[in-house]
């Protein structure tokens, strides 16, 4: 029953981002990855996403 929550689905793609690389506090001389810098927020972006096109679909 694990694998039909939702909230682990997010948790699982947020760290497939995160596995390509982390954030190093103080580690100042890298340039910036999205991928690894904004895994968080892409992840959220998506869910956003995801969820207005539902409610978009739902309200017709």
């Amino acid at each position: 029953m694990a694998g039909r929550n939702p909230l682990s689905w997010v948790s699982r793609v947020a760290d497939w981002f995160e596995q390509r690389g982390v954030y190093v506090p103080g580690e100042d001389n890298h340039t910036v990855d999205p991928w690894r810098d904004f895994g968080w927020l892409i992840v959220a972006w998506l869910v956003g996403c995801g969820t207005f096109i539902l409610f978009l679909a739902l309200a017709v």
